[in-house]
């Protein structure tokens, strides 16, 4: 051998090593590839090899420089292979089933752009991890770090941050695909926002590799969302499927329905077989459907490990360090001891020669195997073919293609000019499949190669070694189930001239069924953790199609272990039910209601109001109500109350109903029993606490729409009932400011072109009467007040006499007496005028028109009494109120009247007051308690021995 091969080989070997450690740098978490083991062989290459370490280094360098570059080698030879997928179904056909079994190729679309993996990447369950331990490698391309997700990592919790957006991108898509005929197309467009969110999140975390602990709860979030991605995922496939399947039942001709007959002498091959098995046989057309969604989830993953199946082999050679060895040998330079070596290149040869092969051939041999099935297992077939071959092993690609389902297109017709069609897949599949059976008992066969072949052919034992998750379990599981169906159905219709070999016991000791499937995951230890998490369990009912018991599951989920589910479980839960009701699927509305009522109770929680009236919506009538009147009590500022009652209104909520209920619900929080309440000659308490400041500005709410108005002063009336009640004027005038001085002018226009007639129901004239008497109250109150006011605060001081002062004193003395005359006169005036305006207004009060204060009018008819207060628990507890109002203000009125009289000097009209209490007409004595009347007597008699001071008579008139 001359010294060039020698060197070549040296060259790349110590270029391997150097990528491989240049990765490990990079990657910050993949180790550099079998160092030691490179090591031990480059210490046992000769001396002439040394000769040329100068010229090795040299290409060394440039291998490295250049090593973001290079690209695989092709092989200038390849394999014909041929095709992989008969396309049996005719255009249009909905069953879109995967080639796993030969059907139809797969419309799985491709994702673009490959990432890094951080070391908390391998924290995660991936299914890649578990079943290859490959380590990805890092490629920049499509993966910089932009300036948002910069901002993103100086956040205190990143994933938080970064898909606090994703509840409002949810509603959106809800917003922008309403239709039934849009229904899967919305269920794409909530996988493709999760799909976003966890590609944003796996750079997060990538960059963040050294902030472990603050990114706990961004990794949790990344973990919810790709599962996540995968339940809505299965959504589709599955509910799609079984749709149109409903669909094509309903419209399918009877005759249509009837299974077809298999006329014996006609040819029938295995895919035509196969298809009319999928396209009759729902459940084994569901299973390959778990299937194709198990490997396309797995393909998303697979997208971020790269092929580094390159980095121990750069060429396509077969057994390179073996071929070196021998090459060596045959050169006459030393190699060591070979340690029984296999001597011949072939694929037998380790078995035939029962020798070993060189440990770096083997590890490359190892993890060669460990990434076809990462392949398989992806649904990736073609591209562990095509590595195969870069490897050197188009033997092995070639292995790979004998479960393809044999087609002879030639039976059903010849092409153009009677041409021939190419025969497609394996006619002798039998024959293959029990090797690959007999294979995988040999324990000298690696658990991957055992795992491989069994995937292809049907053989779950060998699979499950490998098997590392739940998800990877239920692939294994379905993928047999279905290579069991076909088989089955093959062998009972296939029309070929032999017979087909049998197969082992083992393949048929099994009686699956997707039921079957998970009962014996779930009994498997090691999966019982996985199994019961949540989205597994999800993905589980929906695959056997047990709506009942998911939202059962999901009920129990929430009710018991509600603290430990995030805001997006609740939002995928929410949005899943709703996906329910537009499929049909709605039994249980009483479940489903409560876990939209859950969802927008956190929403409220976690402050995303915007979002709020559109899922209130999909609730029934009065949780509505409920809900979205709770959410408003907390909105406290003017622009914020417009904007939120629009987007109620926009959402079709009732916003009448709402805003009452806010209003109510307010005012309940701190009711008064008027019964317990004492007379009213306590002080006025002036003070305006926060929730008597709550109870005023939640007239705000009624006061937006004038259609509003008389129930905005049916509320405001209340609560001014009750402020009047607790002596707290103040707050009662500031809810009477609430309403605007028109409205019972509009009240009375509402009504007239609501109904066309002008006279208003009997409780609306009754809420108007009751607003005018507590203007009338309150006007006398402030009347009362600035009469207070002038008598105490307004009157002049007499000035005092100087005592033996100067000339000049007595007559400062006369002219401030004579300033003090004018005032006083001037002040008596306006004192009397006072007098006037504070009597006439609390006789106001006292006199109420039609009834007296606080009595409301009586019904016309029996049937419109029976229309407003029939059964109404509120006008009976209101007409409870205003009759203990009465007893409270009027005797406090009459003695606040009596004062400004006899304060007044107005002896002879305080003594009027008598006359009005004791009028039949009004009744006033009836308001009065016997201590209250005492007390009024008493001042009348004081007012009456004024009048005897004065030389009247006791009643005031002159005497004779």
């Amino acid at each position: 051998m001359d010294m060039s091969s020698d060197e070549s080989f040296l060259t790349r070997t110590r270029g391997r090593r150097s990528l491989q450690a240049l990765e490990a740098m990079l990657d910050a978490g993949s180790p550099a590839l079998r160092e030691a083991q490179i090591s031990k062989t480059l210490r046992r290459k000769s001396a002439v090899t040394a000769v040329n370490v100068q010229k090795s280094l040299q290409l060394l360098d440039e291998s490295v420089s250049s090593a973001g570059n290079r690209s695989l080698r092709t092989p200038g030879g390849s394999v014909n292979i041929s095709s992989y997928v008969p396309k049996l179904l005719a255009p249009g056909n909905k069953f879109d089933v995967s080639s796993r079994m030969g059907i139809v190729a797969r419309k799985t679309p491709k994702k673009d752009g490959s990432f890094h993996r951080s070391m908390q990447e391998e924290s995660m369950s991936s299914p890649f991890r578990n079943l290859s331990g490959m380590a990805p490698v890092i490629e920049m391309e499509g993966d910089e770090v932009t300036t948002t997700n910069v901002g993103l990592l100086l956040e205190e919790d990143p994933g938080v941050s970064s898909s606090k957006d994703l509840y409002m991108d949810f509603l959106q898509c809800l917003r922008d695909h309403p239709s039934e005929g849009e229904l899967f197309t919305l269920v794409e467009g909530y996988e493709k926002l999760c799909q976003d969110q966890v590609v944003l999140l796996k750079k997060l975390v990538r960059h963040a590799s050294r902030q472990e602990e603050k990114f706990t709860r961004t990794f949790n979030v990344l973990q919810q969302l790709s599962d996540e991605e995968c339940t809505w995922k299965l959504i589709k496939n599955l509910f799609k499927d079984r749709q149109e399947t409903a669909m094509k039942e309903e419209f399918m001709m009877d005759e249509m329905k009837e299974e077809p007959t298999v006329v014996q002498g006609v040819h029938q091959s295995d895919a035509r077989i196969a298809n009319d098995l999928l396209d009759k046989d729902q459940s084994v057309r569901e299973a390959q459907v778990v299937v194709d969604w198990l490997e396309s989830s797995a393909q998303d993953n697979w997208e971020y490990f790269s092929e580094n199946i390159k980095f121990f082999s750069d060429r396509a050679v077969g057994y390179e360090n073996a071929k070196h060895r021998l090459q060596t040998r045959s050169s006459g330079l030393p190699i060591g001891a070979d340690r029984s070596l296999i001597t011949e290149l072939d694929p037998d040869a380790p078995i035939r020669q029962n020798k070993l092969l060189d440990d770096l051939d083997k590890e490359d041999e190892d993890r060669l195997l460990q990434y076809i099935f990462v392949c398989i297992r992806a649904g990736q077939l073609e591209k562990a073919q095509k590595m195969c071959i870069d490897c050197g092993q188009a033997w092995r690609a070639a292995t790979l293609e004998g479960w393809r389902l044999f087609h002879d297109p030639n039976y059903e017709g010849l092409g153009p000019e009677c041409q021939r069609t190419p025969v497609e897949g394996n006619p002798n599949r039998d024959i293959w499949k029990l090797v690959c059976w007999n294979m995988t008992q040999d324990p000298k066969v690696n658990v991957y190669e055992k795992a491989i072949y069994s995937a292809l052919s049907g053989n779950l034992r060998g699979m499950l070694p490998v098997c590392k998750s739940w998800v990877d379990y239920v692939w294994a599981y379905f993928r047999v189930l279905v290579d069991m169906r076909v088989e089955e159905e093959i062998r009972l219709k296939t029309t070929i001239g032999r017979g087909l070999e049998s197969l082992p016991g083992q393949y048929y000791e099994k009686n699956l069924n997707a039921r079957v499937v998970f009962r014996e995951i779930e009994a498997n230890e090691t999966m019982q953790k996985e199994a019961n998490a949540l989205y597994h369990v999800i993905q589980k009912y929906i695959i056997l199609e047990d709506i009942t018991g998911l939202l059962d599951i999901l009920h129990e989920k929430m009710s018991h272990g509600g603290p430990e589910l995030s805001l997006h479980t609740l939002r995928f839960m929410a949005h899943f039910v709703l996906f329910l009701r537009k499929v049909g699927q709605h039994s249980q509305e009483d479940i489903c209601n409560l876990i939209i009522e859950r969802y927008v109770e956190e929403l409220i929680k976690n402050k995303q109001y915007s979002l709020l009236a559109h899922y209130v919506s999909k609730l029934p009538a009065s949780a509505q109500v409920h809900w979205y009147a709770q959410f408003l009590e907390g909105i406290t500022t003017k622009e914020d109350r417009a904007r939120y009652l629009d987007l109620a209104e926009e959402a079709g909520l009732d916003v009448a109903a709402i805003t009452k209920r806010v209003v109510e619900n307010i005012r309940s929080k701190s009711q008064v029993d008027f019964s317990s309440l004492q007379d009213t000659q306590a002080s006025v308490d002036t003070h305006i606490s926060e929730e008597d400041l709550r109870k005023i500005e939640a007239i705000d709410w009624l006061v937006f729409d004038i259609v509003q108005r008389a129930e905005a002063m049916k509320q405001a009336n209340a609560v001014m009932r009750t402020f009047i009640a607790l002596k707290k004027l103040d707050a009662a005038k500031a809810v009477f400011e609430k309403l605007p001085p028109d409205s019972v002018d509009i009240v009375h226009k509402v009504w007239h072109q609501q109904t066309g007639t002008p006279q208003l129901p009997l409780q609306d004239r009754n809420t108007v009467r009751e607003y005018l008497c507590i203007k009338a109250y309150l006007d006398a109150m402030e009347s009362f007040n600035d009469w207070m006011q002038h008598y105490h605060h307004g009157k002049p001081v007499r000035p005092h006499v100087p005592q033996g002062g100067s000339f000049t004193d007595r007559v400062a003395y006369e002219h401030r007496l004579k300033q003090y005359e004018q005032e006083h006169d001037r002040w008596h005036h306006n004192l009397l005028m006072q007098t006037q305006t504070t009597k006439e207004h609390i006789y106001n009060v006292l006199l109420f028109a039609d009834g007296g204060w606080m009595v409301d009018q009586a019904p016309e008819d029996v049937d419109e009494d029976i229309a407003d207060h029939s059964g109404d628990d509120e006008a009976g507890q209101r007409s409870s109120q205003l009759d203990r109002l009465r007893r409270l203000v009027l005797p406090g009125l009459v003695f606040l009247l009596h004062n400004v009289l006899h304060t007044s000097e107005q002896y002879q009209e305080s003594l009027r007051i008598a006359d009005v209490i004791a009028s039949e007409q009004h009744r006033l004595y009836m308001v009065f308690r016997k201590e209250e009347m005492q007390r009024l007597l008493l001042l009348l008699r004081e007012s009456s021995l004024k009048l005897l001071d004065q030389g009247r008579g006791p009643l005031g008139y002159e005497r004779d």
